[in-house]
């Protein structure tokens, strides 16, 4: 056993914080400790560093979803005079291409930060710990190093939380971790959920040529306001998805050659099945039994806006916290937990927080939806716009989705923003601006938008209150 502790080197003066994981969360943290001059220890246990995010996440995920929407294109536009075609898929080659892309943003974004920063130092290994002070860090070949550094902070991440369905266990099937990188098509993929991963996954097999049947425990982003949920089964649907609401298997079964889902449905046979039903955070491996640092029901790490846990030196980021798991969020954590780890006092605010499902079309929200701003006693109004109102959808051929946006009636600001539309992800930060700065609807109304944009369906979805937009000319302010 070899030991590491603060205040046995050259630069003793230094405040040391050791950081258990690579991800997001943890280079954020890593890379401000180390500018106000701090020595930073990152431990990771995996065989690559960079998290979920780019290595097994958000990068080869919207890669993957880019490809099956140009496929897509090929076979499905509104465009009379561009003839269709179905696309011949090489999904060896798009692997291929998908995963050289992660190992260029993982040394540009990682490995390059680590080996240009000289405060900065990698252990490999699984980290625990002894007790509230003292890490124990086990690595590949039995050895352990011994940890007390001065701050922790704690950036273990989450993976693929399974549903308790009898005889799951017991077959090969997909996680996203698989699915992503996975070079056959399947012939019929089922896909278990219906949150976020789920779908875009679900929408990208099914556009690049498998057969896909969704079950959901109950409806399509369930959490979010009921009307995207309907409206995305039913593009689903028209794509050639089975969707089976409200249905779970009651067991699941591989004979060596697919897999049998039996439900309320009846059975279903297919070759590929994909679980895809939330993650749970990494903290089961970390003895926090041996810290005082408290867990929710789910294992995540009660952080309060400072990322401060239960235990004043010990802090916490990313998806192992009780914080939402975006990898945006994440990253203004880590941030801000090295900024109060060495001195500062940072919180972070995710009251005009924007989220992004990946679908086609894109879901964007921001802010609170009507049901929740009435949950909390709000007096408050809102409007929806179909997209035939939006010029540049009419241009695109493609009005499938809605802005909704919702005001408190008293001071007439902006409370929150609920997107379905092609361009969900661009349109929704303009939102998240609006209600940062305080924005009311009359404001936003009168703010100047470029013709023909997907954006200006906000400023249109805004003079709704007001007017009635159909009986504006273009460009109408």
């Amino acid at each position: 056993m070899s030991d590491c502790c603060a205040g046995e080197s050259s630069d003793a003066a230094k405040i040391h914080i050791a950081i258990v994981g690579t991800g997001s969360a943890a280079f954020a943290a890593a890379i401000r400790a180390a500018q106000a001059d701090a020595r930073v220890t990152l431990i990771e246990g995996g065989e690559v560093i960079g998290g979920t995010c780019v290595n097994v996440g958000c990068v080869p995920s919207k890669i993957m979803i880019r490809s099956a929407h140009i496929a897509h294109l090929q076979s499905s536009h509104a465009f009379s005079g561009i003839p269709l075609s179905r696309p011949q898929i090489n999904r060896t080659a798009l692997v291929d291409q998908q995963q050289a892309r992660v190992k260029a943003l993982r040394h540009a974004k990682y490995e390059s930060i680590l080996e240009n920063n000289p405060a900065t130092e990698l252990i490999r290994g699984w980290a625990s710990f002894d007790d509230a002070h003292t890490l124990i860090v086990k690595q590949a070949d039995g050895n352990q190093k011994r940890l007390m550094p001065d701050r922790i902070l704690l950036a273990t991440g989450a993976q693929p939380a399974l549903p308790d369905i009898p005889g799951l266990k017991n077959t090969p099937f997909w996680t996203s971790t698989e699915a992503l990188v996975a070079e056959a098509l399947p012939e019929h993929l089922v896909v278990i959920g219906a949150s976020v991963v789920a779908l875009e996954l679900a929408q990208a097999f099914l556009r690049l040529g498998s057969k896909v049947t969704i079950m959901a425990r109950s409806t399509f982003l369930s959490k979010e306001d009921p009307a995207i949920g309907e409206a995305l089964v039913k593009v689903f649907e028209a794509e050639g998805a089975q969707v089976l609401l409200h249905t779970l298997p009651d067991a699941v079964s591989h004979d060596g050659k697919g897999f049998i889902l039996s439900s309320n449905t009846g059975e279903i046979r297919c070759d590929q099945l994909l679980i895809a039903t939330g993650r749970k955070p990494n903290t089961a491996q970390l003895k926090l039994d041996n810290t005082g640092v408290k867990t929710d029901k789910n294992g995540a790490i009660v952080v309060d806006e400072y990322m401060r846990t239960a235990v004043e030196h010990i802090y916490a980021a990313g998806d192992c916290t009780n914080q939402p798991q975006y990898v945006y969020v994440a990253a203004a954590a880590g941030t801000r937990a090295a900024i109060n780890m060495t001195g500062g006092k940072a919180a972070l605010d995710l009251s005009a927080m924007p989220a992004v499902v990946f679908t086609d079309p894109q879901v964007g929200t921001v802010g609170l939806s009507e049901a929740e701003a009435v949950e909390r006693g709000m007096d408050v109004e809102s409007r929806t716009l179909t997209l035939e109102n939006v010029p540049r959808a009419l241009a695109n051929f493609d009005t499938r989705g809605f802005i909704k946006l919702v005001v408190e009636k008293s001071t007439g600001r902006l409370s929150g923003a609920q997107v379905l539309a092609a361009e969900g992800g661009e349109i929704i930060q303009t939102a998240a601006i609006a209600i940062r700065n305080q924005m009311t609807i009359q404001e936003l109304a009168e703010q100047l938008f470029p013709y023909l944009t997907m954006v200006e369906g906000l400023k249109l979805c805004a003079q709704t209150f007001t007017k009635d937009v159909k009986q504006l000319s273009c460009c109408a302010g």
